[in-house]
């Protein structure tokens, strides 16, 4: 696949996630009962950037958990035949918590809809939200984010690349395709 296009650099990135941080705080009253679960991998480090803007816009620090949702994939099969488990890291509760749930892109609904079945293991939230920096389209269940920080259509034949430094050492969206 060839790179079609540049659409966040890193400074879109970071105002999108200071939005999407206000956002969270002016629907939920403020950080108070408020967790963050990124969903490995790119939504971690997305989750500690929206729980850092809280922490500077509200002085209150939200905790952050890590939430791999290997094992409740629907096309775990089809993924690998032998696929790498990560374990979750949720040292908090998050029963009668409000959880937003961390993700990079939403594109069918899966991995949201398997992120909502790796929570419920550490208890019953009194609200799961959804925040994603890009939003692609093509929804196969019917999920749908709170929080988007930028809304991208696509085709289903292309590829949107979240890169974010503590995993890539760049940090940027791009869109690929033939």
């Amino acid at each position: 696949m060839k790179l079609k296009a540049d659409l966040m650099t890193s400074e879109d990135m970071r105002r999108a996630l200071k939005r999407m941080s206000h956002q969270i705080l002016e629907r939920n009253q403020g950080a108070e009962n408020l967790v963050l679960l990124g969903i490995r991998r790119r939504g971690v480090p997305l989750a500690k950037k929206l729980s850092d803007n809280i922490m500077a816009i509200e002085g209150i620090s939200v905790p952050v958990g890590e939430l791999d949702i290997t094992l409740y994939r629907d096309d775990l099969s089809a993924a690998s035949e032998e696929p790498v488990v990560n374990s979750s890291d949720v040292p908090f509760e998050i029963v009668g918590k409000t959880v937003v749930l961390v993700d990079d892109v939403i594109y069918t609904g899966r991995t949201a809809r398997a992120a909502l079945d790796a929570s419920s293991r550490f208890g019953r939230a009194a609200c799961i939200q959804l925040a994603v920096l890009v939003d692609r389209g093509h929804r196969e269940l019917p999920i749908r984010a709170d929080y988007v920080g930028k809304n991208v259509p696509t085709s289903r034949n292309e590829m949107i690349a979240v890169q974010v430094e503590e995993i890539d050492g760049i940090e940027g969206v791009k869109l690929y395709g033939e």
